[in-house]
């Protein structure tokens, strides 16, 4: 007798060893920087797919990491937060069932406002109030600056810079600088007269965009000539994640009008706490073969352009120097995949990047390093050594072992 319960005792520690068994509440994961540098904040993805957790999709998840909890974000399938490592640390982190949401610092945010109470008259909507909303389809009627979004479109930020995109037939993207770290666009634009043109102690906008591509707005490439997305038969925008680690934007142009032909293109642009860098994912219908985005010229920066390397998946081009509205320095990236170049170029507005979608998809990055910013870049040596560090990075994401 005493043999079998000896027995059974050993078989229940190995179940509770290994977590296994249907009723299984945690998993015990590794995820590990892969690189020779010190990492902040750096954004970790779980594919909830991958862990054998009872319940998993229906329960709130918390993370552990030397018994301590750290903020968390569901959204997509996939389980997101930030860590710091040092160079080269593989870390051990437990994902726990908990019985209830956990409220945590918001260090992302994303947002559409509009009006609604009020009407149009002619190029203008009159009276009414701005309302947040998750989803909204753009009126046909609606013109640039004629007050029915509030700051003129969708808004994303993390802790460092926000964003913002023209929701009308400019559809590009501007920055808003922040001197502060916590959230600030939920205040912006609230008074409908376009104050935050003017710097204020949370920050304001500090990039000119003019007819420009501005910072990473898609287009097309045809023709040698750049079109951007103008005409269109329909714009759906969804917000699909608002913190407090992530932020993403889904934006849905039907029967973009490219020379004369037309297509269907999804947007998809993310944000996470700690980062400059805004995600561009991007999904086209029919045979669109060239796709572009770019950056705004100014004449008193210096153009950067990463040299190609064969061990090397990501490239950039930036600019660094005095193109900030309050005239004090502002850096701009874009960052691409080599396996999509087909050529840097420029026209009279724009440094251009031609891209060539695989399977009808794309993806890059772009960012703005303010020099206002709290612990801001200052330098051109030290925006050099920021874009270096970044494509070491995008080369080398955390790895998970599950």
């Amino acid at each position: 007798m005493k043999k079998r319960i000896y027995r059974l005792i050993f078989i229940s520690g190995l179940c509770g060893l290994f977590s296994c068994g249907p009723n299984q509440d945690s998993k015990i994961i590794w995820v590990k920087n892969g690189i020779d540098l010190q990492l902040n904040d750096a954004m970790v993805e779980v594919d909830l797919k991958k862990i054998s957790i009872s319940k998993i999709k229906q329960m709130p998840l918390a993370v552990m990491l030397d018994g301590q909890e750290i903020p968390v974000q569901k959204h997509g399938g996939k389980l997101y937060f930030l860590m710091d490592f040092e160079p080269n640390e593989t870390k051990k982190v437990s994902i726990q069932i908990v019985d209830e949401i956990r409220q945590y610092r918001q260090r992302a945010h994303a947002e559409l406002s509009r009006k609604e109470g009020g009407h149009y008259e002619g190029d203008h909507y009159l009276g009414g109030q701005f309302t947040s909303v998750s989803f909204d389809k753009m009126p046909l009627n609606h013109v640039d600056h004629d007050t029915y979004y509030r700051y003129e479109g969708p808004g994303w930020e993390s802790d460092k810079v926000a964003y913002r995109f023209y929701l009308d037939p400019r559809n590009c993207i501007d920055i808003f600088g922040k001197k502060v770290n916590n959230i600030v666009l939920p205040d912006v634009g609230l008074d409908d007269t376009e104050a935050y043109l003017q710097m204020a102690d949370w920050g304001g906008d500090i990039f000119k965009v003019g007819t420009s591509l501005g910072i990473g707005s898609v287009a097309a490439f045809h023709n040698d000539a750049v079109h951007k997305v103008s005409i269109t038969d329909s714009v759906l925008v969804r917000i699909l994640a608002d913190g407090p680690v992530l932020a993403e934007i889904q934006t849905n142009y039907y029967g973009w009008q490219v020379g004369a032909e037309k297509y269907d293109l999804q947007s998809n642009l993310s944000i996470h706490g700690g980062s400059r860098l805004t995600k561009q994912k991007l999904q086209i219908s029919g045979n669109l073969e060239t796709l572009a985005t770019g950056l705004v010229k100014h004449d008193e920066c210096k153009y950067l352009e990463g040299s190609p390397e064969v061990d090397s998946e990501w490239n950039y081009i930036a600019l660094w120097g005095k193109q900030s509205l309050a005239g004090d320095n502002l850096g701009t990236v874009i960052f691409f995949k080599n396996e999509n170049l087909i050529m840097t170029t420029d026209d009279e507005l724009n440094h251009l990047v031609v891209l060539k979608p695989r399977d009808g998809k794309l993806k890059y990055y772009f960012a703005a390093a303010w020099e206002g910013e709290p612990g801001g870049i200052q330098t051109e040596p030290e925006f050099i050594n920021y874009l270096n560090r970044t494509v070491m990075e995008l080369n080398n994401p955390i790895n998970v072992n599950y």
